[in-house]
């Protein structure tokens, strides 16, 4: 099975960040803006922790979930 960076080697290839677990606790805005720093070829999009996504692959796009306080609830990861 291929991995993220077999899937998205533009934004995901070696050496390229595509998750960011210690993100998790952190304000949305302050993960979107480290996120973006970190991988510039990347959109890091703020939503609600329970909205419905599309089940599309996007390699240019990172989900940053945050609760009703705006604290990210899961890890952010590209796709």
């Amino acid at each position: 099975m291929s991995g993220i960076s077999d899937l998205c080697p533009d934004t995901a290839g070696e050496g390229m960040k595509s998750s960011w677990p210690e993100l998790v606790g952190k304000r949305g805005e302050e993960a979107k803006e480290i996120i973006e720093r970190e991988n510039t070829k990347v959109t890091a999009n703020i939503i609600p922790e329970n909205a419905i996504v599309l089940g599309v692959l996007r390699c240019d796009n990172v989900y940053v979930r945050v609760d009703d306080y705006g604290i990210v609830t899961e890890t952010p990861s590209i796709g």
